[in-house]
C-alpha cells in the first residue's frame, strides 16, 4: 500500500496510523471512503462513550473585529484537556464559530471546518483521543465600532470571561473581564436583576429571621438589609474591584468614562454532577 495515501489519510482525519491503514485496506484504498469509514468509527466509538461524565476541559475566548465568542469543551480527564490535539480544537471551533450565524447548539455543530462540520471535528477527536469529547456551550456577542471587547482566561481556560464596554478603553474592558472570572458576579446592575430573583431572596431572608425568633416588623428591616447585601455580593458594578477594593467596579468605570454593556464567564465543568468512582470497582468493571 501507497504510505502516502497513509499519510494523507492521517492528515485529513487525525486518525492513528494503523486505524487509516485499515480504512483503506476496508474500501479498495478509496480515500473518500476510508474517511466515511474511519467517521463511522469515530461515531461508533463516541457512542459507547456517552454514558461517562465529561466534567474537564477548557474555555476561551476569540475576539475578531466586531464579534466575538465564548466557548467551553468537556473532556474526562485534565490529562487529555492538557493535550494539543484537545486545545486545537477548542481553536478550531472558535475561528469557526465567530463570524458565523450561528444562535443554537443545532446551527453551531453545523458549522463549516476543515474536517466537514464542527461536529465532525468533535468526533474525529473523541475517537483519536479515545476520550468522550463534548461541546458543550458557547456565546456570541457583537459590539458597535465605539464599543470595545474585554478577555480574561484563567488557568489557561479553566475560567473564562467575556465584557463588552461602551468606551476606547481596551484596558478597562481587559480589566473588568478579570473582576468578572474572579468574583463571578451575577448580574450587571441592581436594576436588572430579575423581579423573580429578588422576591425569591426576600423569601428565604424572611423565612430565617422568622426561624431565629425575630418580631415580623423587625424581619422586615432584616429583608431590606439582606436584599442589599445581595445586590453587592451579586451585581458586578456594586462589587468592590479587585485590583482596588477602595471603590467599586461600577465607580472604576464611570472614572474612566466607561459602562459596562455585556458580560459572560464560563467555568469549566460548572454545573456538571462528577461521578465519584472507586478506582478498584472501575478496574473490576473494565475487566469485565
Amino acid at each position: 500500500m501507497d504510505a502516502s495515501l497513509v499519510k494523507k489519510l492521517k492528515d485529513m482525519t487525525n486518525a492513528g496510523l494503523m486505524d487509516c491503514k485499515k480504512a483503506l485496506e476496508e474500501n479498495n484504498e478509496n480515500i473518500d471512503e476510508a474517511v466515511k469509514w474511519l467517521r463511522e468509527k469515530g461515531i461508533a466509538k463516541a457512542a459507547k462513550k456517552q454514558d461517562r461524565i465529561a466534567a474537564e476541559g477548557l474555555s476561551t475566548v476569540l475576539i475578531n473585529g466586531n464579534n466575538a465568542v465564548i466557548l467551553e469543551v468537556n473532556c474526562e480527564t485534565d490529562f487529555v484537556a492538557k493535550n494539543e490535539r484537545f486545545t486545537g480544537l477548542l481553536d478550531k471551533i472558535a475561528n469557526a464559530l465567530v463570524n458565523s450565524d450561528a444562535t443554537t447548539m443545532e446551527e453551531a455543530l453545523a458549522v463549516a471546518t476543515d474536517d466537514g462540520t464542527i461536529n465532525d471535528s468533535v468526533i474525529n477527536i473523541t475517537a483519536t483521543l479515545g476520550e468522550k469529547i463534548s461541546f458543550r456551550r458557547f456565546t456570541k456577542l457583537t459590539k458597535s465600532d465605539d464599543q470595545v471587547f474585554g478577555k480574561y482566561i484563567h488557568m489557561g481556560g479553566k475560567i473564562s470571561a467575556l465584557t463588552v464596554v461602551n468606551g476606547s478603553d481596551e484596558t478597562v474592558a481587559n480589566d473588568v473581564a478579570m473582576h468578572l472570572a474572579a468574583m463571578n458576579p451575577k448580574y450587571i446592575s441592581k436594576d436588572l436583576v430579575p423581579e423573580k430573583d429578588i422576591e425569591e431572596e426576600k423569601e428565604v431572608l424572611k423565612e430565617k429571621a422568622i426561624n431565629e425568633g425575630k418580631p415580623a416588623e423587625i424581619a422586615d428591616k432584616i429583608v431590606m438589609g439582606g436584599i442589599s447585601k445581595f445586590f453587592k455580593e451579586n451585581c458586578i458594578v456594586e462589587q468592590e474591584y479587585v485590583k482596588d477594593p477602595s471603590k467599586t467596579v461600577g465607580v472604576y468605570l464611570s472614572s474612566n468614562n466607561s459602562s459596562l454593556v455585556n458580560m459572560v464567564r464560563y467555568e469549566v465543568g460548572e454545573g456538571i454532577e462528577k461521578r465519584e468512582e472507586n478506582f478498584a470497582e472501575e478496574v473490576m468493571a473494565q475487566m469485565k
